[in-house]
């Protein structure tokens, strides 16, 4: 156990605890070693508790041609600490799934040949012939889940790929949003995918969507209209925030999408798009590119045919989302510290704790707190029932056992 450090080791168990997939890895004896590592930031933050955002890296090896990518990743992550949080960029090096890079692991990143794109069914092979991994939306999603990061922020989702109906190919991003409780911050879909059956696709699988901002028009990555309406809207990231509080609090298991238009400037002619969308995807249909290649072929036709003004625009709009995305970040842990502070005030009593008066408010059964008429805390009309009344607290130490049949607790 002395490779795994004690951060690491308290998310591990969290799922261990709650008899996720990874209990049984462990139960079947694999290496308890951590599946992930932090970067030293991420760390820091992690122990300092501190608003993380996490980031994927396929938009620096596939997304953006070098040196646009290195230089948008790290203007990215410096606009997420200007703003209060802290960046985690998300890849697989030499097969270790790694949550925050450091400045020499970017640009080794943004430069390197063969990368392979990382979604939920390549992570165990990448890992395990130790090869570097660019994470999608659904690879990141999945580190995120492991880390306990809440907010992760990306140019766009993707989604049921056009004539989808026939060929089926739908993005696994859609599935894993459905099962995980992490709020992505996204430009929509992608306009070369099909808008409406991904939307219905999201609806399915239970994931809240929210257009950001004024306006309830569902953008389309280029373009700030799709041509459909969100079914939900956030007009600033503090509401944002709210809705992914209540999420967790209802324990959903599914995740939330904010859709922020593409700024107004940087915003593309819809016809201009979906022409040159069109031409790529008859000359992507000509070569015989399919599945997870399609979409970086159709991304650098379309600049090519736009003479890089959809670039300008990819590059914009990412900008835009990671300062949502730190607001958001930020926002939902001022409303996780106040729960925080209000579950840290814990008033253990010997017997009665059940007693209560009725005015008063409990948030544990073992707690009494403040009356909600603002009494003096310890007056002797609280008539909680208990014959004696403890201050403070114990450090217990407990030794988790795992075995075939469960998990045996020892104090």
């Amino acid at each position: 156990m002395s490779d795994v450090t004690g951060i690491e080791m308290a998310y591990l168990s969290k799922y261990v605890l709650r008899g996720s997939r990874l209990a049984a890895f462990y139960k079947r004896g694999y290496s308890t070693a951590s599946p992930f590592v932090f970067s030293e930031e991420v760390r820091r933050a992690k122990s300092e508790g501190k608003p993380i955002v996490a980031l994927e890296s396929t938009i620096i090896t596939h997304g953006m041609p070098y040196p646009q990518n290195l230089e948008t990743a790290k203007q990215v992550e410096n606009i997420i600490r200007e703003r209060g949080a802290v960046p985690a960029t998300v890849a697989i090096l030499k097969g270790q799934l790694s949550i925050g890079l450091s400045e020499d692991e970017l640009t080794y990143l943004a430069q390197a040949k063969g990368v392979v794109k990382a979604s939920r069914r390549d992570l165990a092979p990448i890992a395990a012939a130790k090869l570097d991994g660019a994470t999608t939306v659904a690879g990141t999603i999945i580190a995120a889940q492991l880390a306990d990061i809440p907010v992760f922020v990306t140019g766009g989702i993707g989604g049921v790929h056009r004539h989808g109906e026939n060929t089926l190919d739908i993005s696994a991003d859609l599935n894993e949003l459905g099962r995980s409780n992490t709020l992505v911050v996204c430009s929509g879909v992608k306009s070369i995918l099909d808008i409406g059956r991904t939307l219905e696709y999201l609806e399915t699988q239970g994931v809240c969507v929210c257009a950001f901002g004024e306006s309830s028009d569902f953008p389309a990555f280029y373009t700030a209209r799709s041509g459909f309406a969100a079914p939900h809207r956030v007009g600033d990231a503090q509401q944002a925030a709210r809705v992914l509080h209540a999420a967790r609090r209802l324990d959903l298991a599914s995740g939330i999408v904010v859709a922020v238009p593409v700024p107004q400037e940087y915003a593309m002619d819809e016809k201009i798009i979906e022409e040159a969308i069109n031409s790529a995807l008859k000359e992507a249909d000509r070569k015989g590119i399919f599945g997870k290649e399609v979409t970086p072929f159709i991304l650098a036709a379309v600049a090519k045919a736009t003479s890089g003004a959809s670039l300008n625009a990819n590059i914009a709009l990412i900008k835009n989302n990671a300062k949502v995305g730190a607001d958001i970040a930020v926002e939902f842990k001022k409303l996780k510290n106040v729960d925080d502070s209000k579950n840290a005030f814990n008033i253990g009593l010997s017997k009665g704790a059940g007693k209560c008066a009725p005015n008063s408010s409990r948030h544990f059964h073992t707690s009494c707190s403040r009356r909600v008429d603002e009494s003096p805390l310890f007056s002797g009309d609280m008539k909680c029932g208990a014959d004696v009344l403890v201050i403070g607290g114990a450090n217990v130490d407990r030794v988790y056992t795992l075995r075939e049949d469960g998990v045996q607790v020892s104090l």
